[in-house]
């Protein structure tokens, strides 16, 4: 059903990045109603520019000014030492207006609520939100607004909002992590640069081999098997709004202000058309000036459903601009093509001969010649031309027939874009109404109302009015003197005349009236929103050192702590159900498979928990259904919209006994606030965030209730979580799990990376794949350390192990946790990595 009659213009909104003061002019200038910007380390783009805390005010003031809305990126994990400072800058934004802060940690969540029970919240695409479910989790927290999961269709967003009636914003242009946001953890293994810390590698950008059942795959040129095109829902619009989306998100503050500016321009005639009735698709010359500012190659992401072939290509990593062709033949000073996109003197040229990996040539066009005669001005589409590069720019002996051209750069439309934010002039004006009135004798009084803002002014004239001998006030007059508002932020809309008799002031008077009342309107724009705001002590909430041990006896520590194990096969289990193990996690590709890992624990009288996918998507609560008819002793529980389910589940009493919650790594936990959060919403267990070190694991367990976390002390780490299937891409002729003909079910796929490691890809009920990194790591130098704070719980992590791997890592950590073996003992006879989470920490013993 079209919402078209029931949304206005003024409640979509258009957001735009600003990495620097010029990209948020660049908004202001092109018709942004809002912008992102982050400061300093607190945010999702530690390597961009950024701005100052202490420039907040300036920035809030000059947003406002224009009338347009400024949200603080705080959209990472906040690790237990760095409470303090978050909170800081919370107490900073607060001070400074801002209009809402974007987060992605819910203990960042709960200390902003301690501190102010109005400030507003949006929750950032990095809490993986992808479903009504995992909103309504929200709701307690009176967040504001969330931003989706890039990986959701219009029909889910139409459906999310529906039931969860909270606005809803989507990213609608940029750059398409391939990872679900929040879950990759790939950048820190491999990098020791986390995702979730705003430091991503792009290790989704670097080359692969395919591998199948152990071999190499021949695939050609296509070697960047994780490497999505980018995100432009240009088109889409209408069908965004009519879906219930009510902010456009852009991507980009590591992009330059002529992109701002250029994205911004593109959707705000977009969204405008819409409202004016008109629904034709933006022109050729739109999409392709888009294109020149940044693109992989362009996509609807998922917006319109899963398509695996469109959304990854693989044959190149970088923005490649406007395609115009292939080489038809080189000549000794030029190559000829038959150009697709227009093409001119300046433009920025490169030569794709289909491997990114080896440099490239490419430079300036220099000439434009139609069968040797030179050409002037812009050549158009479909023309056939010798395109004359800079001598010292391209070596043509490198170039052959069948090399791609790409248009990699336009100074003519750069500079254009400049244009509208490199200006003196104000970047948009507001209209204003004025009502005059006045009698002979008395001062002229006028009365300003800005009309967007609804602020009013009064200024009246200190001359009084005399009685017009000659040429009296009349509207033409009023209108040309009060109207002259070039250079300000208004413009003259309305004027309203009530003068008793011909009358007059002089003009000087009426030009000081205009100048003081222009001050006054444009002084009230920028006043910031006021928010409540309460002393706050961080650590009021943790447990005291002093009391810690009494804490630890009261909730009933065991005194051996116990061992845990995650299979992923049944012969896992079944290895699994031999040891001492306390509990067992069933966590297998295929859900049919769960029945026979119940049955097995049960015989072998053996508690077991199962597992949730790390993703729910709407319309996906079967899968919970299932589990919950399976009658396991636990659940382990991965992202909020499942958490949202059982809670809700165990509420309406659905089963009985209800299975313990044990929440998992994948809810990022990363601070005591978070584990307290989940514990209260009916966790019996929590699981720390994989993002911390062993050093930022100590934090957490001296602050956090240690008696119900459980550690993963043995891994292969999940790096990708990703909607992308690589099975169907590179494995199938189809698109999506409807058409691809499951090769996951006969095959084994792994990526081999440059260094020659093959890392694990495995599916899950959804489709969704995971790749695990190819080694395992231990963190079983940090046992005692752990033990010592009161942990409970430890648990082992199998991927690809035999029935009798399992059963020797089991028997090594139960020697490790009662002491007959060291640690480094333990990951010495495994040959694991000796790290635990992004680095080994300061703890090495």
């Amino acid at each position: 059903m079209s919402t078209k009659g029931q949304i206005r213009r003024e409640d979509i909104e258009l957001l735009a990045p600003a990495g620097d003061w010029d990209c948020m002019r660049a908004a202001a200038a092109n018709g942004a109603d809002a912008v992102f910007f982050g400061v300093e380390k607190f945010n999702a783009r530690a390597r961009a520019n950024n701005f100052r805390m202490d420039e907040l005010p300036e920035i809030m003031a000059f947003l406002h000014s224009y009338g347009m809305k400024g949200f603080l990126t705080f959209n990472i994990l906040v690790f237990e030492s760095e409470l303090d400072e978050a909170k800081k800058l919370i107490d900073a934004c607060v001070d400074a207006g801002v209009d809402a802060v974007i987060v992605q940690d819910l203990g960042l969540v709960r200390l902003i609520r301690e501190i102010s029970p109005d400030f507003p919240i949006h929750g950032s695409t990095q809490m993986t939100i992808t479903s009504s479910e995992a909103v309504e989790f929200t709701k307690p927290f009176d967040i504001e607004r969330v931003v989706l999961g890039r990986e959701n269709n219009l029909k889910q967003i139409r459906t999310i909002g529906e039931q969860a009636k909270l606005p809803m914003e989507v990213f609608v242009h940029g750059a398409l992590c391939v990872s679900y946001s929040g879950q990759c953890l790939t950048s820190e293994m491999w990098g020791g640069r986390s995702a979730n810390r705003g430091e991503c590698a792009q290790a989704c950008r670097l080359p692969y081999d395919l591998m199948v059942d152990g071999e190499q795959k021949p695939m050609g040129d296509i070697a960047y098997l994780l490497s999505p095109k980018d995100l432009a829902a240009v088109e889409l619009v209408p069908e965004l709004i009519e879906a219930g989306v009510t902010s456009f998100k852009i991507e980009g503050r590591l992009k330059t202000p002529e992109y701002v500016a250029n994205v911004v321009s593109k959707y705000r005639r977009a969204i405008d058309k819409y409202f004016d009735g008109d629904l034709s698709a933006p022109s050729a010359e739109e999409i392709r000036e888009l294109q020149q500012s940044f693109s992989r190659g362009f996509t609807h992401g998922f917006l319109r459903g899963t398509n695996n072939k469109q959304l990854v290509e693989g044959t190149f990593p970088k923005s490649r601009g406007v395609y115009m062709g292939r080489v038809e033949r080189v000549l000794r000073d030029a190559v000829v093509c038959r150009i697709e996109a227009p093409l001119k003197r300046g433009d920025g040229i490169v030569f794709d001969a289909g491997d990114p990996t080896k440099k490239e040539e490419g430079g300036r066009v220099y000439d434009l010649r139609r069968q040797g005669i030179k050409i002037e001005g812009e050549a158009q589409e479909h023309t056939v031309l010798e395109i004359v590069p800079g001598r010292n720019d391209v070596d043509l002996r490198k170039v052959k027939p069948g090399d791609r051209i790409w248009k990699t750069g336009d100074p003519a439309l750069d500079k254009r874009l400049r244009q509208t934010f490199e200006t003196d002039k104000p970047y948009r004006v507001f209209p204003v109404a004025v009502h005059v009135e006045g009698k002979e004798g008395g001062p002229l009084r006028t009365r300003w109302t800005d009309l967007n803002k609804g602020t009013t002014v009064e200024v009246a004239s200190e001359l009084p009015l005399e009685r017009a001998e000659k040429r009296p006030m009349d509207r033409t007059l009023l209108e040309e003197q009060l109207g002259r508002l070039g250079g300000t932020l208004f413009q003259l809309e309305q004027l309203e005349l009530s003068l008793e008799g011909e009358l007059i002031v002089p003009v000087r008077e009426l030009n000081r009236i205009r100048r003081e009342a222009v001050e006054l309107l444009a002084g009230a724009r920028p006043k910031p929103p006021v928010y409540e705001k309460r002393a706050v002590e961080v650590y009021a909430d943790a447990f005291r050192p002093d009391l810690k041990a009494a804490a630890l006896a009261a909730a009933g520590v065991r005194s051996e702590p116990r061992l845990t194990a995650l299979c992923r096969t049944l012969p896992q289990v079944e290895a699994a159900v031999r040891t001492g193990v306390a509990l067992i996690y069933a966590d297998f590709e295929f859900i049919k498979q769960y029945p026979a890992a119940v049955e097995t624990a049960r015989k072998a009288g053996k508690r077991i928990a199962l597992a949730t996918p790390r993703i729910h998507m709407p319309g996906e609560n079967g899968y919970h259904n299932h589990i919950l008819k399976l009658q396991p002793d636990a659940v382990l529980i991965r992202n909020t919209g499942a958490m949202y389910f059982y809670m809700r589940a165990r509420a309406e009493g659905v089963v009985a006994p209800f299975p313990e919650l044990i929440g998992d790594f994948a809810l990022n936990i990363a601070n005591h606030k978070t584990a307290d959060l989940f514990i209260e919403a009916g966790c019996s267990l929590v699981t720390p965030s994989y993002d911390l070190n062993a050093q930022q694991m100590i934090d957490l367990l001296g602050k956090a209730d240690a008696s119900r976390t459980e550690v993963v002390i043995h891994q292969h780490l999940p790096m990708f979580h990703t909607e992308h299937c690589v099975y169907c891409t590179f494995l199938s002729e189809g698109t999506d799990y409807t058409n691809c003909g499951r090769p996951c079910e006969d095959h084994r796929v792994s990526l081999q990376d440059r260094i020659g490691m093959s890392h694990p890809v495995r599916v899950d009920e959804g489709c969704r794949n995971t790749v695990y990194n190819a080694i395992e790591q231990s963190g079983a130098e940090y046992l005692r350390n752990f033990l010592e704070l009161g942990t409970a719980s430890f648990r082992v992590e199998f991927l690809e192990e035999t029935p009798e791997k399992v059963e020797e890592v089991i028997s090594l950590y139960a020697d490790a946790l009662c002491g007959k073996i060291s640690g480094t003992q333990v990951w010495r006879s495994l040959k694991a990595t000796n790290q635990l989470g992004v680095t080994r920490g300061q703890l090495v013993q």
